[in-house]
């Protein structure tokens, strides 16, 4: 490690946490980039299974929405 990140990393320690879950989440994508995986966040881990306990429509109601706008 360089002696710019170094220094950086021991004054994020003093950062608001607001401020360091920012920098958390850019060095995730820095990550995600350098390896091709993205590791998902507490908060991203808890949005998705929020979403997947809301139903879904059904198909037929689907294509009725397509209609009424038009689409199909």
């Amino acid at each position: 490690m360089n002696a710019a990140t170094r220094d950086i990393l021991r004054k994020v320690e003093t950062w608001p946490e607001e401020d360091q879950n920012e920098l958390a989440a850019l060095a995730r994508e820095i990550e995600a980039r350098r390896t091709g995986v993205y590791v998902l966040s507490d908060e991203e881990k808890a949005a998705i299974a929020e979403a997947r306990r809301e139903p879904f429509v059904s198909d037929e109601e689907m294509a009725q929405f397509w209609k009424r706008h038009g689409v199909r």
